[in-house]
């Protein structure tokens, strides 16, 4: 069996280059599960590398489970394999199904060359990443092992804590260490929050439409999941008002400020008015502020106006810092944190890993989160305008235009069925986001969330005209 080398034989390899040699024969088919590798010392020869190279590469490979060593009698492809760079490069598998999952699905699985105007993060040029790399230099530089190699506390680590008790006083939330806890994401967060304070059968409110990962989370917990008609100032009050008398529900999910998916802002006079409702009938609600931060204007902040009594806040920093450094929270009155911890401690034995919140500790620290956030909030009042102008041209049109953030809800020409459009979209490797993955009713047929740090690109025009146009 030969691995191919490049044309030019006097440039040593190095264990990357090694590996992808190897993982080119198992895309083509020349290598197959069960096959044997050549012998450490016949690829030294004949790729001219040391023995040690390929050493590496091959531990590397067999730690990423694509061949597997057998005693005293060499490297073998494990069985079964799959070609992983056609898996790669292929556009994502059109599932016949489109339910809440499928948005995450194809966005979090696209091709690196994938058009995605219908993820809910910001392109990876967007984000501070000077800022991030000084954190890791000096995460590495640091003589503390600790961060490196240790669990992370059971509440998160008190300087980050600090940190969030400042930039909730911010947001007109006044805080003490005791109310705040550390998690693993938001999605976590609300995860936790789930099990202290739902069974099963419990019902919850959300939007209609909300953001598609509440309604996944609340169906993992089965619970009896009912929406709310959301209007531009916030839930419709009067339908809001007989959900709670038919049905007593326990908890209502929402965002307050910059709503996901429609970008509206609850208006102060809903707010007040949604919070005596919550307080007379018992109901506790869960405020995800992830955007918070995106508001180009002060908005209602529903844990600011409650004081922490029936409203928990949650977060995260992935949306304006890391995706990939993951921590969550969640602000809440200290009985209930309390809880939490202990629920934290037997799901993932103590909170957030310690290199994330020591990364996204010397970032907010370094003194540049402030002008990182005015920056990008100025970025994106420019996208939100080119991108509604754009979907303008072609028939689209905003329901509202945000006071921030990164979303547009738009309705298509003509009552065109999203789903489909989308379906159409995606075989040609452009991931959207349909309404009805938003709404518990299904009554966003002719709706779609776009991201508009994602729509700078022509070709994403191009291709949604197609799909329209069927």
């Amino acid at each position: 069996m030969d691995i191919p080398t490049p044309g030019s034989r006097r440039r040593p390899y190095v264990t990357q280059e090694v590996m992808q040699a190897v993982r080119r024969q198992l895309d083509t088919g020349t290598l197959v599960g069960g096959d044997r590798l050549p012998s450490i010392r016949q690829l030294a020869a004949q790729l001219r590398v040391s023995p040690s190279t390929v050493v590496e590469a091959y531990d590397r490979l067999s730690a990423e489970g694509l061949i597997r060593a057998r005693p005293g009698s060499g490297f073998y492809v494990s069985a079964g394999h799959p070609p992983i760079p056609a898996v790669a490069a292929r556009p994502p598998h059109a599932d016949p199904l489109i339910d809440p999952f499928w948005v995450s699905r194809q966005a979090l699985d696209a091709a690196p060359s994938a058009l995605k105007p219908g993820c809910g993060w910001l392109p990876p040029d967007w984000m501070p990443l000077d800022a991030l790399r000084r954190s890791c230099r000096a995460l590495a530089r640091s003589q503390d092992a600790a961060p490196l190699v240790d669990y992370g506390t059971t509440r998160g680590p008190q300087a980050l804590r600090r940190l969030l008790q400042v930039r909730l006083s911010g947001h007109g939330i006044e805080t003490v260490r005791e109310n705040l806890l550390l998690a693993g994401s938001a999605t976590h967060a609300l995860d936790l929050v789930c099990r202290l304070l739902l069974r099963p059968g419990d019902t919850v409110l959300v939007d209609d439409p909300c953001y598609f990962n509440f309604r996944t989370t609340l169906q993992a917990h089965r619970a009896k999941v009912l929406g709310v008609r959301h209007t531009p100032d916030g839930p419709d009050l009067a339908a809001f008002s007989a959900l709670l008398d038919q049905h007593a529900p326990r908890l209502y999910l929402t965002n307050a400020s910059l709503h996901n998916p429609t970008g509206a802002t609850l208006s102060a006079q809903s707010a007040h008015r949604l919070l005596k409702a919550a307080a007379a009938h018992g109901l506790i609600v869960v405020e995800d502020d992830i955007f918070a931060d995106f508001a180009e204007d002060p908005a209602p902040q529903l844990a600011a106006l409650d004081g922490l009594e029936n409203v928990l806040r949650i977060g995260s920093f992935s949306k304006t810092l890391s995706a990939s450094a993951r921590c969550g929270y969640i602000a809440a009155r200290a009985e209930w944190i309390d809880g939490l911890a202990e629920l934290q401690i037997a799901t993932g034995f103590g909170g957030p890993g310690r290199i994330a919140t020591e990364l996204l500790t010397h970032a907010l620290t370094s003194g540049g989160y402030r002008k990182h956030m005015e920056a990008l909030r100025r970025r994106l009042a420019r996208a939100r305008r080119e991108a509604a102008m754009r979907l303008r041209r072609i028939g689209i049109e905003p329901w509202l235009m945000p006071s921030g953030g990164f979303y547009l809800w738009c309705r298509l020409p003509d009552n065109r069925d999203a789903t489909e459009v989308a379906r159409r979209a995606l075989a040609e490797n452009m991931v959207l986001a349909p309404g009805n993955v938003f709404s518990t009713t299904g009554t966003a047929t002719s709706f779609m969330r776009f991201n508009v740090a994602h729509c700078s690109d022509p070709g994403m025009f191009q291709t949604l005209r197609r799909a329209l146009s069927g």
